[in-house]
């Protein structure tokens, strides 16, 4: 069965999350797991890796699914509470980014990562919305990689690909239908890396 997404929009929670080990344990507990199973795994104390659990659990990112009775004592099998966790990028950004990529510059990186932060924070939402209501949410996706001869063909191919979506809003947007939100960006492709260097 597949498991839910959580989305993150409290720094407490992120907090919580951020650390390496944490990050690990969140991994691990894809499958039901105790302390003890954790610290045979990564081959740590097992004290320690129940303080971090404690954590997560009362952040809400892990929840108790089984107790067991081991040899006097009660062993707690946890699991995370969503098979992956979205944070939303306006935690992880300064006020003072943030009011600086609402400066609305097609040709702004900044404005890229605004527009693609949004996208991120408002799909992820209507997900977990989604699942909750036992809905599937209806997402399309366009990927495409174009090679421009010279920076200002990128000028040209923005102008060019904003008319071709507007005459396809025009022959489609219907009245008292569904809004969808399209968005168009375009960034330099990132190099390859080179064979036996590391991704």
């Amino acid at each position: 069965m597949t498991r839910r997404v959580g989305y993150l929009e409290e720094p407490g929670e992120v907090r919580v999350a951020l650390s390496p080990l944490r990050r690990r344990l969140l991994n691990l507990l894809h499958e039901p797991a105790s302390a003890t199973m954790l610290a045979a795994t990564l081959g740590m104390p097992r004290q320690r890796l129940s303080y971090h659990l404690r954590q997560l659990e009362e952040a809400g990112l892990v929840e108790l699914v089984e107790e067991r009775r081991r040899r006097g004592f009660v062993e707690r099998i946890l699991q995370a509470t969503a098979g992956a966790f979205v944070v939303d990028p306006s935690v992880m950004t300064s006020g003072e980014a943030r009011a600086f990529t609402r400066i609305h510059d097609q040709y702004a990186a900044e404005h890229l990562v605004d527009v693609a932060a949004a996208t991120v924070r408002d799909v992820a939402r209507m997900q977990v919305r989604a699942e909750a209501a036992g809905k599937r949410l209806l997402t399309f996706t366009i990927e495409a990689d174009v090679r421009l001869a010279e920076p200002a063909d990128v000028h040209r191919f923005t102008d060019e690909l904003a008319a071709a979506v507007s005459r396809c809003v025009d022959a489609f947007d219907t009245d008292g239908g569904r809004r969808y939100r399209v968005v168009a960006g375009g960034h330099p492709t990132p190099a390859a890396p080179t064979e036996g260097a590391p991704a």
